[in-house]
């Protein structure tokens, strides 16, 4: 799926790794994490299926800087992955293993993990809140922004889903706080 993703930033535009991975910060990091050395794990895979090409820059005083560009390949492949059927419903959350065994825990301790669940939600909430001005720098750099609308639909489906973490996190610190009452 990180292919596609680096495949899907460089049909923007021609990019460094570290562009890639500061747009990739700004950006698919709010639902795909990478880790720079896998992006750039990714970069030279995507070279060897000639999806992509690089070219050196020079820099005065830096070392060269790699320029990629996607190829006709990659943007082959890049609409192959985009045209796929079927959905893809991976429901894996650690902090929802955590849940289902949190009765093993003092209600204490389950409170305090959901209100720290309920910061960091916010927290995240708000960093999404905020991609609406990276959506606008972004949507100046590329040719269509008609792509920006779905930069903008994937943000509002994030803040939706966070919005519901939240909800779910203060519903359950409010049962957490009602048992806790009753002992």
């Amino acid at each position: 799926m990180l292919k596609h993703g680096i495949l899907g930033l460089l049909n923007y535009g021609d990019m460094s790794g570290y562009e890639i991975r500061e747009i990739f910060k700004d950006s698919l990091n709010y639902f795909w994490t990478a880790q720079t050395s896998q992006i750039y794990r990714e970069l030279e895979a995507l070279e060897k299926n000639a999806w992509i090409k690089r070219r050196a820059v020079e820099q005065d005083g830096k070392p060269n800087k790699n320029i990629c560009s996607i190829t006709d390949e990659g943007r082959k492949e890049l609409l192959r992955w985009l045209s796929e059927p079927g959905v893809d419903m991976d429901m894996r959350s650690p902090t929802l293993m955590k849940t289902f065994f949190m009765g093993e825990l003092p209600i204490s301790n389950s409170l305090n993990f959901f209100k720290e669940l309920n910061k960091e939600y916010r927290s995240l909430l708000n960093n999404l809140q905020a991609a609406d001005h990276s959506i606008d720098s972004y949507q100046e750099m590329i040719p269509d922004k008609r792509n920006a609308l779905f930069w903008q639909m994937t943000a509002d489906f994030g803040k939706r889903y966070m919005q519901m973490y939240l909800d779910w996190s203060e519903s359950c610190i409010h049962i957490l706080e009602n048992m806790e009452g009753e002992q």
